[in-house]
């Protein structure tokens, strides 16, 4: 998709394509947005696939909640998985492990980069928890990840500009640098600016109530991709 791409975060088939005829260049397949992300199910995945043009959908494998130090089962599910949503046709993963001490793990990116064959490969905010996040870029680059979700280690991308900055000047091409976390419309020309080469966020809104709810039934109301919230992003990145 080249530079000054909006990449939203979707989490089925109707938010696939709403993204997308809002003026998206790409999506992220996940579910569970509020607790960070997830792997979605194999249906959601063969839905959106069926629904949109699959090279356009990065399928976010994250086997878990929590941190990103994964033992060895857990590695070898995200390999089984990123194999799965490689066969089906999707465009690319994103994937994230970090080692005990904080820092890249490397050995899990290989096999996972290994996994994804043709497949482009993202390394999400794992970057932001590492103890050493300008490390963890310069090793991403040396393994071979096409692309890096970031904040610049703020909990908001805007706030983390210096370290976005930084990272744009040391990539030198070689590595796609795509700002993540709390981006609003209102934010993406201040990011572009500053040398990323992308932005991602989910653009969600809160659907009406759903019944029933409440002990049992689940919170009332669920999310839902906003055009409007897209049709914003895509219009402040192109302005």
């Amino acid at each position: 998709m080249g530079a000054h791409a909006v990449e939203i975060a979707v989490q089925d088939a109707a938010g696939a394509r709403v993204a997308l005829d809002a003026g998206a260049d790409r999506l992220e397949l996940c579910q569970s947005l509020e607790t960070g992300g997830l792997t979605p199910s194999l249906g959601t995945l063969e839905s959106v696939l069926a629904a949109v043009d699959a090279l356009r959908v990065n399928v976010l494998v994250r086997p878990r909640a929590g941190g990103f130090v994964y033992s060895t089962e857990e590695t070898a599910v995200v390999e089984a998985d990123i194999r799965a949503c490689v066969q089906r046709g999707a465009g690319g993963v994103v994937v994230g492990a970090l080692t005990a001490d904080g820092l890249l793990d490397r050995d899990a990116m290989r096999r996972w980069r290994d996994a994804a064959g043709g497949a482009t490969i993202v390394f999400h905010r794992a970057i932001d928890a590492s103890a050493d996040p300008r490390a963890v870029f310069d090793a991403l680059i040396e393994e071979g990840a096409d692309r890096v979700l970031t904040s610049g280690g703020a909990a908001r991308s805007i706030d983390g500009i210096p370290l976005l900055s930084r990272f744009a000047a040391a990539s030198a091409g070689r590595i796609e640098l795509m700002a993540g976390g709390g981006v609003s419309a209102g934010d993406i020309r201040a990011l572009f600016a500053a040398g990323v080469d992308a932005v991602h966020l989910s653009a969600r809104a809160r659907s009406g109530a759903d019944a029933p709810s409440g002990p049992g039934g689940g919170a009332s109301g669920h999310d839902v991709t906003s055009a409007a919230l897209v049709a914003e992003a895509v219009r402040a990145a192109t302005s």
